[in-house]
C-alpha cells in the first residue's frame, strides 16, 4: 500500500522537481553508487556509510517509483533482489557530477575542511 502525503506537492518550476526527485541527503548518492553497474541491497548499504536500513529502503523505493532505478527480483531461493540504473536514472549522472565540482570548488573557499575525491566523478579537490 502506497503511503498517502497530508499536503499535495506544490512543485511550480523544473528546479523544484528535479530537487524533488534527487534531492535529499540519501538519493543523489545512491544514483552516483548505481552508476557502475547493478548492484544488491547489501553492496549498496556497504558504498553508503552512515544510512539506516529504513532510510535506504526508503530512497531505493522512492528512486524506483520515481523510475531513476530499476528494482529487480530474481526467483531463487534464497531471494535475489538488484538494483540498477534506468536510462531516467543515467540521464542524471552528469548533473550531478557537475554539481559535485561545483559544490567541491566553492566548500573549499567556505571551509577549512577537506573534501575526499569522489571515486565516480570528476571532481579532485
Amino acid at each position: 500500500m502506497a503511503r498517502k502525503r497530508k499536503l499535495e506537492k506544490d512543485i511550480r518550476c523544473p528546479l523544484e522537481y528535479g530537487l524533488d526527485v534527487f534531492g535529499g541527503k540519501w538519493k543523489s548518492r545512491i544514483v552516483c553508487v548505481l552508476s557502475d553497474g547493478p548492484l544488491r541491497y547489501s553492496a549498496v548499504r556497504c558504498e553508503m556509510a552512515n544510512v539506516t536500513d529504513a532510510a535506504l529502503a526508503g530512497a531505493l523505493k522512492e528512486l524506483a517509483e520515481q523510475g531513476l532505478v530499476q528494482r529487480i527480483q530474481y526467483e531463487e531461493i534464497p531471494p535475489r533482489v538488484e538494483y540498477r540504473l534506468t536510462e531516467k536514472g543515467r540521464s542524471l549522472l552528469p548533473v550531478l557530477q557537475h554539481i559535485c565540482q561545483w559544490s567541491g570548488s566553492f566548500f573549499k573557499e567556505e571551509s577549512s575542511l577537506e573534501l575526499a575525491r569522489c571515486q565516480r566523478c570528476d571532481y579532485r579537490p
